[in-house]
């Protein structure tokens, strides 16, 4: 049953521009017509919009995604193109988690030496306003 973009949009838990969006970069197909020119969609576009979405939840980028949808993921290899792509998010996220954790100890090394430094009295300037001016050099 031919649906308007905004139950499409509801139903795949997006909304119309980002519809709109992945039509014009060739992400989904273009939409069929109503006689006045609106766009319709039907279930399979339902649910390729939800894969997407679920997709960009996991962080994948569009091009991991278009990746996935291509038609030869289907094929024979699809299965180990689909796991490549997976592991590859993997690897971001490890890395991801590595500059998280120097982040945080960049910042705690921050709020403990102003601890020590400034202690219960405010010091001018203070510690961590000069620890951010000597990491950005």
């Amino acid at each position: 049953m031919p649906m308007p973009i905004s139950q499409a949009a509801s139903l795949a838990g997006c909304f119309a521009p980002t519809i709109r969006y992945y039509e014009a970069i060739g992400l989904i197909p273009n939409a069929a017509r109503t006689d006045g020119g609106r766009r319709s969609y039907g279930w399979p576009d339902v649910k390729r919009l939800q894969f997407i979405r679920r997709a960009r939840d996991f962080g994948m980028s569009i091009d991991q995604i278009r990746e996935l949808l291509a038609p030869e993921a289907d094929a024979a290899g699809g299965c180990i193109k689909a796991r490549d792509i997976v592991q590859q998010r993997i690897d971001e996220v490890k890395e991801r988690r590595l500059e998280l954790a120097r982040l945080e100890s960049s910042l705690d090394a921050m709020a403990r030496r102003c601890d020590v430094t400034c202690g219960p009295s405010p010091a001018l300037p203070c510690t961590i306003f000069e620890d951010i001016a000597d990491t950005a050099a």
